[in-house]
């Protein structure tokens, strides 16, 4: 595009410093806080983090939610993914737009929607007590629940449109071919289109866990002070106790993570590819 390479950087240029020094700059210095300490560089910070049981127990919490609602959110993608897949065009067109739309929502709003929803007085509760399913209103905020709601509704989006995307690219004949082998649509499922869209499930996972692990606005409403997860947590330790280096080590932790999770489904599906 350009005659000279030169005149394509000095136009880049801009942009690149605004990125080092609005971002990259001050996320180095909060990681590098979280390696320094009175001791010195080394990872006592790390060490006294995880020598609390709260700690380790906001840890643990977040990386088994993050998980459960990436886990689910694939389950019932797969299946929605097929049905939009299966549609004719105008019906495939209204239900894209469908999943879509929440995503033009403010998650604060979305997520504010769910305490009136599972509120004593919800339409939840109602229903319940109305049901003779309950004697009286059962408490979902402030729970694991409520959260784990809050993030799959959040994010489900997230994990159905990748997987759409690869199944329209699956050639047509494949699955009649194998149903009239003989296959069950169990069979169908684990041989063929789950090897065939596992491009699809590395993105969408990806999103999801990520999203769910390091979500803040979700956990800190749904959950609030009593269900800490570790976005709540690392708020905390900066504008409550002021300690920037237990912050520094969550966000590590939450990047550490974010990117194991990516690299381990892409060394997964690399892996299931070559063994194909």
């Amino acid at each position: 595009m350009f005659e000279k390479r030169g005149i394509g950087l000095a136009l880049a240029a801009p942009a690149a410093l605004f990125v080092a020094v609005g971002f990259l700059l001050p996320v180095a210095i909060l990681l590098a806080g979280s390696f320094h300490s009175a001791a010195g560089w080394g990872l006592e910070n790390f060490t006294e983090f995880f020598a609390k049981p709260l700690n380790r127990d906001v840890f643990f919490r977040t990386f088994r939610l993050a998980l459960t609602v990436t886990a689910v959110a694939a389950v019932i993608g797969y299946a929605v993914a097929l049905v939009i897949v299966d549609a004719s065009p105008g019906v495939k067109g209204k239900l894209v737009g469908l999943l879509v739309l929440p995503l033009m929502i403010s998650p604060v709003a979305r997520t504010y929607a769910w305490l009136v929803i599972l509120g004593r007085t919800g339409i939840v509760n109602v229903a319940l007590t109305r049901l003779g399913l309950s004697d009286e209103p059962i408490r979902f905020l402030f729970s694991e629940t409520a959260i784990f709601i809050g993030l799959i509704q959040l994010f489900f989006p997230l994990m159905v449109l990748p997987l759409v995307s690869a199944l329209e690219n699956l050639p047509a004949d494949v699955v009649p071919a194998a149903r009239v082998l003989g296959a069950s649509w169990w069979t169908v499922f684990r041989r063929i289109l789950l090897p065939l869209t596992r491009e699809g499930l590395v993105v969408g996972g990806t999103l999801v866990f990520v999203g769910s692990l390091t979500a803040y606005v979700t956990p800190a409403i749904l959950g609030g002070s009593k269900v800490l997860m570790l976005e709540t947590l690392m708020y905390q330790r900066v504008s409550v106790a002021n300690d920037y280096a237990a912050a520094g080590v969550i966000a590590v932790i939450l990047i550490g993570m974010s990117i194991l999770t990516h690299s381990g489904l892409k060394r997964l599906a690399t892996a299931r590819r070559r063994a194909g």
